[in-house]
């Protein structure tokens, strides 16, 4: 039987390839090995996306190359959900994404889902293309607690803005926190139109998110 090291490299590198049907056997192996499911998808698997990111945002990987790994990490979870023992104490909290209206790249916005719904979140993928409306809307129905968006272009980045502005005019911005990304979109931007943060790629979602919704039902309570 192959050693926790091994087991993780392998789960690492067959992700990092887009080898699904290697991310499925390492997966295997591991739960075998008794190596904690959690950790494997959120911690190795987020350590595996943060390479993919790398290589992309270095241009070494492209659209296809990414897909493939989310593809391979998406394959792995299927296969360690039911060993995940992520705290199951409370109800997982509504995390709502979505690409803004005007924009359709949401390869960034489907490895961020792929990550918060490993880590336990309760994910509503809104799309691409999104009405700014929308993701008040749903925030109101499903009572959130993180809007996140993403765009790629700088022309629809102002749309995050307008989210912000009409989560404010609705009376609930204080009830949500708001996280957004994509390439264009930096942190100091993100700050100075009100979100809440803006993680640096799908892995390091995972620890934003969670900050955030305990720093949020410290201050408001319930909706």
């Amino acid at each position: 039987m192959a050693t926790k090291e091994e087991i993780v490299n392998g789960f690492i590198k067959a992700i990092v390839d887009g080898d699904e049907a290697a991310s499925v056997m390492w997966a295997k192996q591991g739960i075998d090995a008794k190596v904690d499911a959690y950790e494997l998808v959120t911690k190795h698997g987020g350590d595996a996306m943060s390479i993919v990111n790398s290589k992309y945002e270095k241009k070494e990987f492209f659209v296809p190359e990414v897909l493939c790994s989310a593809n391979a990490l998406n394959a792995a979870v299927d296969v360690l959900a039911p060993y995940m023992k992520a705290d199951k104490a409370s109800e997982p909290a509504t995390v709502i994404l979505g690409v803004v209206e005007g924009d359709i790249h949401d390869i960034g916005k489907n490895l961020v889902k792929i990550m918060l719904s490993a880590a336990g979140f309760r994910v509503v993928d809104l799309g691409k293309d999104v009405p700014l409306m929308q993701f008040v809307d749903k925030t109101k129905e499903l009572k959130a607690d993180v809007v996140g968006m993403s765009a790629l272009m700088s022309t629809t980045m102002p749309s995050m803005k307008k989210v912000i502005q009409l989560l404010q005019e609705a009376g609930i911005r204080d009830k949500v926190k708001v996280i957004v990304g994509g390439g264009p979109v930096t942190k100091e931007w993100a700050l100075s139109i009100g979100a809440d943060d803006r993680p640096h790629d799908a892995s390091s979602a995972v620890g934003a998110t969670k900050e955030l919704v305990a720093k949020l039902k410290a201050e408001r309570g319930a909706w």
